[in-house]
């Protein structure tokens, strides 16, 4: 009986805590819904001005404006990758062409050796040094002990700043020779300068506008066409500079792997090297790009074309 009692009012007080939980829970939905409610009303309010703003903008995007982003992001790209190694910013020494580093590793042995111990008086020249150098088309960066980088344009005053036990083997003045004998940065330059008019000439194409119909005396939207010399003008440059990056880029992917097999197997069992992925990538995209922008100015004037002649039959 007691036990009985007992389960009565245990009930009891749970119910009532239930109630007084279920009571606060109620409480606090009704403050939080206007806060609800608010945040609903913003949501709804900022996808109705981004749909206008889209039916506003997306009508006047030419074509021309469309070519004039791919070039202004390969423009880009190659720019990242000629500055590569160039300072201590976040990501450029990340950038780089080629990277030797002092590492301790089972030789390799080949019966065309015609000294295979020369392995082991190189490791003992090495010693424990861990220096690895990177090269980028207008720098050099050092990272002497596994810190940080010391990047700059002058090999001699980094040189100065390592010491001997860090860079036995000269690792400094070998990055230096590979980037001023081997590395040609000037195509590059010469391409980005070349997409950068076409940028501004496709600038000068015009755009949509507003102009009377003779006819029905409305406001009708037209878009004129672009120059014809001026689009073949583009076209050219553009066609240009995409060559230029091309061979620029298999020109570095080249000198690059075939620099850095040398130097690995000049200090096999000592060296280490490797060929940078981001400057191949960052090469290659703006390669991509250019080609595109190339095919899409020529689809574009060869429209043009079949166009005029519909029009005068």
């Amino acid at each position: 009986m007691a036990n009985l009692k007992f389960a009565v009012t245990m009930q009891n007080f749970l119910q009532r805590c239930q109630a007084a939980l279920d009571k606060h829970v109620d409480a606090a939905k009704g403050k939080l819904r206007p806060w609800k409610n608010d945040a609903v009303a913003a949501a709804k309010s900022t996808k109705k001005f981004a749909k206008r703003v889209l039916k506003g903008i997306l009508p006047f995007l030419g074509y021309h404006h469309i070519l004039m982003i791919l070039i202004a992001i390969a423009v880009i790209l190659l720019s990242l990758l000629l500055a590569g190694c160039s300072s201590t910013s976040p990501l450029i020494p990340g950038i780089f062409l080629i990277s030797l580093y002092y590492k301790s590793y089972t030789p390799t042995y080949d019966p065309s050796q015609v000294d295979p111990g020369v392995t082991a008086a190189i490791a003992n020249i090495v010693g424990n040094a861990v220096l690895e150098v990177r090269v980028g088309y207008f720098g050099i960066c050092v990272n002497p002990n596994g810190g940080d980088f010391l990047c700059s344009n002058n090999a001699t005053a980094l040189a100065e700043q390592i010491n001997v036990d860090q860079d036995p083997l000269n690792l400094i003045w070998v990055a230096s020779t590979f980037k001023d004998s081997i590395v040609f940065p000037y195509l590059l330059i010469v391409a980005i300068i070349l997409a950068f008019v076409t940028f501004i000439l496709l600038a000068t194409f015009p755009g949509w506008h507003e102009e009377q119909d003779a006819t029905t005396g409305s406001d009708v939207d037209v878009k004129p066409f672009p120059s014809r010399p001026v689009s073949q003008v583009a076209l050219a440059l553009i066609f240009i500079s995409s060559i230029f990056v091309l061979v620029s880029v298999l020109w570095q992917h080249t000198a690059s792997v075939a620099a850095a097999t040398v130097a690995q197997d000049l200090g096999n069992g000592s060296i280490r090297s490797g060929v940078g992925t981001a400057s191949m990538v960052l090469g290659w995209f703006g390669f991509v790009l250019l080609i595109i922008v190339t095919i899409g100015l020529l689809v574009m004037i060869l429209s043009i074309i079949v166009l005029d002649k519909l029009t005068d039959g």
